[in-house]
């Protein structure tokens, strides 16, 4: 009787493991083919704090987010800038309300939902705009520390949890940065490196480099 019991208590004890096993696995195959997708599954995202790496990883970040493709939209004042050199707009246009301009000199006017074709012409992305008056989302003058608190403050980002900052690294608008146009400079690493450091920042606890 002892050994049938001993038996059927190693058949349970077998069939939870080889469950647990097929569980992993199935983990395991779902986060391969989110990997190849080039998409980050917030439901597999975990933080695993490492001030360390996250600073480093936060300071390749930076270096794009201060590039003229990043920052150009992303202005101290309600005037977009314009070129490598981040300049005023020649044409000053204004944010608007929604960040989109105003009256005649609506973004989307000359921004079209492609690039126009020749050297230094209009850029275009069918979102093409600022953000909004209400969340600015300065980048312009910002240090480290100041941006990568900005960064995480849902008063600051636009209302971003971590599941919306995960995905907004693959946002059409940013990956425009890397598609500018004829004549333009692009942002000092690819967009797979870029990403690749901007998940790592947040999956080590999103710490802000030392400093103001």
């Amino acid at each position: 009787m002892n050994v049938i019991k001993k038996y059927h208590g190693t058949v349970r004890a077998v069939a939870v493991v080889a469950v647990l096993l097929s569980a992993i696995g199935i983990m395991a195959f779902t986060l391969h083919k989110d990997d190849k997708s080039g998409k980050a599954d917030p439901e597999l995202f975990v933080v695993k704090k490492d001030s360390v790496a996250s600073v480093k990883a936060f300071k390749q970040v930076y270096t794009v987010l201060m590039s003229a493709r990043c920052m150009n939209c992303h202005p101290s004042g309600d005037i977009p800038l314009q070129g490598d050199d981040s300049h005023l707009h020649t044409m000053f246009p204004k944010r608007g309300v929604d960040g989109k301009g105003v009256y005649a000199m609506k973004c989307a006017n000359c921004h079209q939902a492609t690039n126009t074709p020749g050297l230094h012409t209009p850029p275009g992305n069918p979102k093409w705009h600022l953000p909004p008056a209400d969340m600015k989302m300065v980048f312009q003058g910002r240090t480290p520390h100041q941006l990568a608190k900005q960064l995480m403050d849902p008063d600051q980002n636009g209302h971003k949890n971590m599941q919306q900052l995960i995905e907004h690294v693959d946002d059409t608008l940013v990956k425009a940065a890397w598609n500018p146009g004829e004549g333009r400079t692009l942002p000092p690493m690819s967009h797979a490196a870029f990403k690749k450091a901007w998940l790592t920042w947040l999956s080590t606890g999103a710490y802000a480099p030392k400093g103001k």
